[in-house]
This record gives C-alpha cells, sequence and structure tokens, in this order.
C-alpha cells in the first residue's frame, strides 16, 4: 500500500474513533439522566405510599445505572489503545502498523482489561457521580428508617 493512501487511511481512523470516544462520553451523560430521573420518579411516588421501601428500590436503580456506567467506560477504554497506537505511527514513534484494525484492537484490548478494568471504573469519580452518591445515600437512609 502507498503510503500517501496508508496516512490517508490512518487519518481516517483516528477521526472515527475519536468521534466513537466521544459518542460513548454522550451516551454516559444520557445514562446519567436516566438514573437521575428515575430516582427522583421512585422517590416521588414513594411521598404518596408513605414507605421507606422506595429507597431500598432508588437504590437498586441505581446501582444497576452505576454498573450499566462501570461497563460502558470499559467498553470506551478499549479503543484507546488503537487510539494511541495510530498516534504514536503518526508522530514517528512506531516504525509500521495496519490499517483497518479497529475491531481487532478493541476485541484484544477488552479481553485483556477484563473484569479489572470493570471494577476499576466503578470507583472513577465520574462514574460513581450520581450513581454511586444516589445508592449508598438511599440505603443508608433506608437502613436508617428501619
Amino acid at each position: 500500500m502507498e503510503q500517501q493512501q496508508k496516512l490517508a487511511l490512518l487519518e481516517r481512523e483516528y477521526f472515527h474513533l475519536q468521534t466513537l470516544v466521544e459518542n460513548f462520553d454522550a451516551k454516559s451523560l444520557t445514562i446519567k439522566a436516566w438514573s437521575v430521573s428515575l430516582a427522583i420518579a421512585v422517590l416521588s411516588s414513594g411521598a404518596f405510599s408513605n414507605t421507606i421501601n422506595v429507597l431500598l428500590y432508588a437504590a437498586m436503580a441505581s446501582f444497576l445505572f452505576w454498573l450499566i456506567e462501570a461497563y460502558w467506560k470499559t467498553f470506551q477504554n478499549a479503543n484507546y489503545k488503537r487510539i494511541r497506537e495510530i498516534e504514536n505511527y503518526l508522530n514517528g514513534s512506531a516504525d509500521d502498523i495496519d490499517c483497518f484494525q479497529i475491531g481487532t484492537s478493541w476485541s484484544n484490548e477488552y479481553n485483556k482489561l477484563g473484569r479489572k478494568q470493570f471494577y476499576t471504573a466503578l470507583f472513577w469519580p465520574h462514574v460513581v457521580l450520581p450513581h454511586g452518591i444516589m445508592c449508598f445515600g438511599f440505603s443508608i437512609c433506608y437502613l436508617y428508617l428501619m
């Protein structure tokens, strides 16, 4: 493959990956909005039912959204290795690189990161907020009022 053509293909791949990562961030904000909206809806319904069990339901819902976002961040992070590979090639730090390796690179990195990345992502501040805080807060309120 001609060098100019290879550079053009890698540039397109690089910008595609950057867009993909940004889209993950946009979806992450949507997950946060759903989490907060559902928690408020559950708590609002509990105001009329006069039961503390709604705190437990809200805590469980927040916990599930927390898990979803941690997985989402793990999926997103599996793209960064390929981005770094392309950057290293384009800035001259790497000697050679193959084109069209998004899927292979993502799969290899995701399998390598595994559960460790997921458990680490659970406690990143931008993942804990708001889900983890709501989960713990609702749980503590539930236990306190029992």
